[in-house]
């Protein structure tokens, strides 16, 4: 599992350069073949759209002390009323109702059955202020911009870590990205989590901390191209994820403990979001290793592209 190199040498032995290229292909066809069951998952499960998608009905209620959304939500959903957004606004003392507009909640009676279990809850006469039907908060030409945005911003990313790295470096880094956004979006489909606009958010977030860490990676990997003459580019990326991977576990390890803590304690409303974030850092943390690196080796990465550039063909 560990291989000996002159780069070895010459850090005095400090630290023993673990072999994880030895098994690059095989990992790499593995993740391949769960990239595509992640698309067949997609195609055939779809997502399960939230109101921000595919609007519905809201009704506003004030009522005359301080509420318990939990409870409130649990009496709903013992009700048969399962897909509600249940949230306070301006105060503690006024809420919102969010349910999509299904046939069979087009009926009265089940609106009016919603504020009764609110008011049986509350053991009081809430007001209701509106009830009335609201269009998708993300409609479909906004759905496009923000997928023509997240194109633009990866073919940014490309560019940008050509111009400080190679064009190789780049294509993997991108192609994990890629792949990070496709084994998460793929998870949400498998268990038909709802997608509102805090799993977008959430996907954002995971997108810019997995390339952070990717990057920090191929920082170590220009580096040592530099700093050790002799050793192949199969050599320079064991040593280089090697010096990063403490940093890679602990810096996973620590924000994982943050995202559990808002999965357990964040309550309903942020439980979508933290599972998304949860899911996308474990993917995230293992693609910078198998995904990223792996890909510059088969794409040809060699150290003259390193260290002159102006050898290096950019894309």
């Amino acid at each position: 599992m560990f291989i000996k190199t002159s780069s070895m040498r010459h850090i005095h032995n400090k630290r023993k350069v673990i072999n994880f290229m030895k098994w690059d292909t095989l990992v790499f066809f593995c993740f391949g073949i769960l990239f595509i069951i992640a698309l067949i998952i997609i195609n055939v499960r779809g997502f399960h759209w939230g109101l921000d998608f595919t609007g519905g009905t809201v009704i506003e209620i004030s009522t005359q002390k301080s509420v318990n959304l939990d409870q409130i939500r649990i009496n709903l959903q013992k009700e048969g009323f399962i897909n509600l957004q249940v949230q306070n606004f301006d105060n503690s003392r006024n809420i919102i109702i969010y349910f999509s507009e299904t046939e069979d909640n087009k009926d009265v009676k089940n609106r009016d059955k919603i504020i009764q279990i609110i008011n049986h809850t509350l053991q009081e006469n809430t007001l209701v202020k509106r009830i009335e039907f609201v269009g998708p908060r993300v409609g479909s030409e906004l759905l496009i911009t923000g997928v023509i945005a997240l194109i633009s911003a990866l073919i940014a990313i490309f560019l940008y870590i050509t111009f400080r790295f190679v064009w190789r470096l780049a294509l993997g880094i991108v192609l994990a990205l890629i792949y990070d956004l496709g084994m998460t979006i793929g998870c949400l489909s498998l268990y038909q989590i709802e997608i509102d606009l805090t799993i977008l958010a959430s996907l954002l977030s995971v997108i810019g901390y997995s390339l952070n860490d990717k990057i920090v990676v191929s920082d170590r990997i220009r580096e040592n191209f530099r700093k050790f003459s002799s050793d192949s580019a199969f050599e320079i990326t064991n040593l280089s994820i090697t010096q990063t991977f403490s940093r890679t576990i602990i810096t996973s390890l620590i924000t994982l403990m943050m995202v559990l803590i808002l999965l357990i304690f964040g309550g309903t409303m942020l439980h979508g979001f933290s599972l998304t974030m949860l899911i996308g850092i474990i993917i995230g943390t293992i693609s910078s290793i198998y995904v990223s690196s792996s890909l510059a080796l088969k794409l040809g990465m060699k150290k003259e592209y390193i260290t002159d550039k102006k050898n290096e063909i950019v894309i």
